[in-house]
């Protein structure tokens, strides 16, 4: 398979997968949720928001491509502010706590949901496997992410005018604005894979996916 059909494929199955195409977050997109499924996903999304550096970082420092690593350093500086702590992304997500009513400091050692566990365990897992299996799951995760960001906001929006007048959406609009640049970054990744390693890379992308479609669902009132 040449790299740009490998790439138009990965690409397909990620923006297809169920992972930001399920009933709990279209319902989301909608605002067709329950105010306790809000405040779930608001609660469970911050353990992956808090969370993410250390898995990325995990990534960062197993991956042996200086190419990839370069690619990968440049998503976890914007991760963590740019180099101005203040933008630090986790501190926005505080902010939209507070804004609705939540105290992030309550929450750090909050159990999680067991889907919601599994679905950062499952990260730190193929981020600690080979270098092929690794780098799947993170392109996976990045080019979801504009797709589940168009999903979030129209809901965030229609929950702010319905109940929620003071929240401080800035971390969910400055996260979409981003994501093309790590979108693409993970482009420039993807270009260095020799063809053995195609299908533990297209593998650990859909499992990964696979993790992410139950976080959502276990977010959901209806189980």
């Amino acid at each position: 398979m040449q790299e740009s059909d490998f790439y138009g494929e990965i690409k397909r199955v990620v923006k297809s997968h169920p992972a930001t195409n399920n009933d709990f977050i279209n319902r989301f997109s909608k605002g067709n949720i329950s105010d306790e499924e809000f405040k779930r996903f608001s609660i469970e999304f911050y353990h992956f928001t808090r969370e993410w550096p250390e898995i990325l970082a995990k990534l960062l420092v197993s991956t042996e491509n200086e190419n990839d690593a370069y690619e990968l350093t440049g998503i976890l500086v914007s991760e963590l502010g740019s180099g101005d702590s203040s933008k630090r992304h986790e501190l926005l997500y505080r902010r939209y706590l507070r804004s609705i009513g939540l105290k992030p400091e309550d929450l750090v050692k909050k159990e999680q949901l067991p889907t919601t566990k599994a679905w950062l365990d499952g990260m730190r897992d193929y981020f600690s496997s080979d270098h092929a299996n690794a780098l799947g799951a993170e392109f996976a995760l990045e080019n979801m992410a504009i797709p589940m960001w168009d999903k979030l906001l129209p809901g965030l929006k229609i929950m702010k005018d319905k109940k929620y007048k003071d929240m401080d959406m800035l971390y969910f609009t400055f996260h979409r604005e981003i994501e093309s640049k790590h979108e693409d970054a993970m482009e420039n990744v993807i270009g260095i894979h020799s063809n053995d390693q195609k299908d533990r890379f297209m593998s650990s992308a859909g499992g990964i996916l696979d993790l992410e479609e139950k976080f959502w669902l276990g977010l959901s009132d209806q189980k």
